[in-house]
């Protein structure tokens, strides 16, 4: 009796050993299957962007994964932001024997500190701390990038680039007020030089923008994925130290625009701070750069109102906020 009851035990044992080796074996086909489904679309991904100028940026968290050398000339950068909040990518080109690490030292800490001060209600002392950014800073020149685009989405913008180090960062703001910048959102970029590249692209649709003008946009936009080309005019540095780009929002039936203007300065203590307003949902578009610049995005319109608004205070006010809507 004593050794049928082992017999069967023994047997249920056996196979239950033999069930679980089964089901361990399925998960590690599962997993290597999907490790070189990985690995076969990170490398058509990459032979995608060698042949057509196309670099993909991704943000899981707080970083930016991309390669670390780029060639000169037009780039179309597509940035996928898989985080929970609010990103955009605003590449500095650094004055020569300039880079990252000088800039987590010298730039990054006065604005931080700067910000504080805001947020403390110290102007003032705000004033002081932003006086602490080296000389070396007025040399930086800002050449573009992807603007605001919201949580699990995806923008595209092309702009050009010249051969030199570039630091691609996003300074919208933590819940408590701490940059995306000193949290990781900061990465330096060689640029090599390349034969230039024709742009090859054709606009649906023009915005100019100028210091004096603001935004000026008045085209009949109609529904799907549309190309806008960007054109700089006269530029001119705003009081958060910034001068104007362009953003592309789509707005929610009742949605408070208050609420935007007020959220696009960064300088002011909820000012591009977590949470961004809600109502709104940001699609992407072009970052600054100087008078007489071009740039691209590309996006992906459906019936309803948007947006076209600058990252500068009050923008509402001083013209750089254009509502439009696609019908």
């Amino acid at each position: 009796m004593k050794t049928k009851k082992f017999i069967s035990t023994f047997t249920r044992l056996f196979f239950l050993l033999l069930f679980s080796s089964m089901i361990l074996a399925c998960q590690d086909k599962e997993k290597k299957d999907a490790e070189e489904k990985d690995e076969v679309s990170e490398s058509t991904e990459q032979t995608k962007e060698k042949s057509s100028d196309v670099i993909t940026i991704v943000t899981n968290a707080m970083e930016f994964k991309t390669k670390d050398e780029w060639k000169s000339g037009w780039k179309t950068v597509k940035y996928r932001n898989n985080s929970n909040e609010t990103h955009f990518i605003l590449f500095d080109k650094y004055p020569e024997g300039k880079g990252l690490e000088d800039a987590e030292k010298e730039v990054g800490p006065p604005f931080q500190e700067g910000m504080d001060m805001i947020n403390a209600g110290e102007f003032e002392k705000a004033n002081v701390a932003f006086g602490k950014l080296p000389e070396w800073f007025q040399q930086v020149e800002f050449t573009g990038g992807v603007g605001l685009i919201s949580p699990k989405s995806t923008a595209q913008s092309t702009f050009y680039l010249e051969p030199g180090t570039y630091i691609i960062e996003c300074y919208v703001k933590m819940a408590n007020g701490v940059f995306h910048n000193t949290q990781g959102m900061a990465k330096e970029i060689k640029v090599t030089q390349a034969d230039s590249s024709d742009v090859g692209i054709t606009a649906d649709y023009t915005i100019n923008i100028a210091a004096n003008e603001g935004i000026a946009f008045d085209e009949r936009v109609t529904p799907g994925e549309k190309i806008f080309k960007v054109n700089f005019g006269e530029q001119k540095v705003h009081e958060n130290f910034v001068m104007h780009d362009v953003h592309l929002v789509w707005i929610d039936e009742g949605a408070d625009i208050s609420k935007l203007n007020s959220w696009m300065n960064w300088a002011d203590p909820k000012g591009l701070q977590t949470p961004a307003p809600e109502g709104f949902r940001f699609l992407g578009g072009m970052q600054e750069m100087a008078q007489g610049g071009t740039g691209y995005f590309t996006a992906e319109l459906r019936p309803g109102n948007y947006a076209l608004i600058a990252e500068i205070p009050d923008p509402q006010n001083k013209g750089f906020l254009k509502t439009f809507t696609v019908k």
